[in-house]
């Protein structure tokens, strides 16, 4: 069912590495151009190009595109019980692991009054994208609503497509989610038209300009990201999901099976990747993979993800290899199901977050683990973290220097500033002591 890659024996290098991670086939120079004309029709004509976007990509046209206060309460009321204990108890484990990502201010002394301040200052306002379309997402109003609040951001807008069968606004449950964290201003609005309105703004519907947009998308969403960053802030381009598994000949294969089967019904261009050092494990999961996916619900959605050249098994020699592999290709969700799987986690650099043991799958991270969902995508974790209250933060250095302090550097200040032709420099320094 999935297309195998056989390393086994061969000797590959970081480059031939990178060549060979399987992708999906996106076109993201075409995205970049539809995303560059959708905002650029936002910029130009506000709600009324939203109201069309709206008609043209999801059948609708949202009225009201902002929601009533009266709306996200009536939603949070008739939510049902059992998903709202699920979500408050997601809320609690995100919130908990977002306080240990806020650093504590340090002040260095560098001699007497001499002091440098490290503080970290939340940002004023932000825009969170809450995808819709094939499947219903409030848990990922909570990834990045909770740790913004953690943060400390005092403004934040929320917006998530208008849906079709929720009466042309945002789905109930999404708006919901929205009122349990107590956000009020949730917006009807969706892809890239709603990445370049939370940028630049919307006076007709209230909506000031944000200092960092975050949130998953489809290709679109994150071509838009990548056109806006520079005017605001973005956590990173993520795009369509990803799972590698990094298995040994002890894992179950029936469990490494439904773990790639839970991640390819997001999207027919989610990437599902197995990466195992025994035969017998990838012939056992390839056995078990089409009755199990013809047994799911979004089967066909599945066997689309998994029959892709972004999704294959990959055989290798040993589990360094293997470690080696998923390094190269930077996985959004990485998986080690083996004996020690400490131990080859000491070999991993590249990934957004790490699921360890049988016990662990991405599904409890997409949920209940306290970890953030909202993950690099594309091998973007090579150079990129996932979504954290680090996101929202700025980092701030504060100088403070007594008379004395600033006395005994001048000379050093002034001959760097002469060394480098820029004697007023210098001379601003001197002024101080005439």
């Amino acid at each position: 069912m999935m297309r195998l890659i056989d390393l086994r024996g061969a000797a590959t290098s970081r480059t031939e590495l990178l060549a060979l991670v399987p992708r999906p086939e996106l076109d993201a120079t075409s995205a970049a151009v539809a995303a560059a004309e959708l905002i650029g029709d936002v910029k130009a004509r506000g709600a009324d190009a939203l109201l069309d976007q709206a008609e043209r990509f999801d059948g609708v046209r949202p009225d009201p595109l902002r929601l009533a206060s009266q709306t996200i309460a009536a939603a949070v009321e008739a939510l049902d019980p059992a998903v709202r204990a699920a979500l408050e108890e997601s809320v609690e484990r995100v919130r908990a692991a977002s306080r240990a990502q806020i650093p504590a201010p340090a002040t260095t002394t560098l001699g007497p009054g001499a002091q440098v301040t490290q503080r970290w200052q939340p940002v004023g306002r932000v825009g969170l994208y809450v995808p819709g379309g094939k499947a219903v997402y409030p848990s990922s109003v909570v990834m990045n609503v909770v740790p913004a609040q953690v943060a400390g951001v005092a403004s934040i807008a929320l917006v998530s497509p208008p849906q079709k069968n929720s009466g042309g606004s945002v789905h109930p449950v999404i708006a919901a989610a929205a009122g349990l964290l107590g956000i009020d201003e949730v917006y009807a609005i969706g892809g890239a038209g709603a990445i370049g309105a939370l940028a630049y703004g919307v006076d007709s519907l209230g909506l000031d300009p944000v200092d960092v947009v975050t949130g998953p998308g489809n290709v679109y969403v994150a071509a838009a990201k990548r056109l806006v960053a520079g005017r605001v802030g973005i956590d990173s381009e993520a795009g369509p999901t990803e799972i590698l598994v990094i298995a040994d000949d002890s894992a179950d294969p029936r469990l490494i099976a439904a773990d790639l089967i839970s991640q390819a019904e997001h999207d027919e261009l989610a990437s599902a990747i197995l990466v195992t050092d025994s035969a017998g494990l990838a012939d056992e999961v390839e056995r078990l993979l089409p009755e199990m996916v013809a047994a799911t619900a979004a089967s066909e959605r599945v066997s689309v993800a998994l029959t892709g050249q972004q999704s294959a098994v990959v055989l290798v020699e040993d589990l360094e290899q293997g470690a080696a592999f998923s390094n190269a290709y930077g996985p959004e969700h990485l998986e080690i199901v083996t004996t020690d799987s400490d131990s080859l986690l000491e070999r991993i650099d590249n990934a957004g977050a790490i699921f360890l043991g049988a016990s662990t799958p991405v599904s409890l991270g997409d949920y209940l683990a306290g970890s953030n969902h909202v993950l690099p995508t594309g091998g973007a974790s090579r150079f990129s973290s996932g979504l954290g209250a680090h996101t929202f933060l700025r980092p701030q250095q504060i100088v403070r220097y007594s008379h004395d302090a600033l006395g005994g550097v001048k000379d050093r200040i002034v001959t760097l500033a002469n060394a480098e032709g820029l004697p007023a420099h210098g001379e601003a320094i001197s002024a101080r002591f005439l």
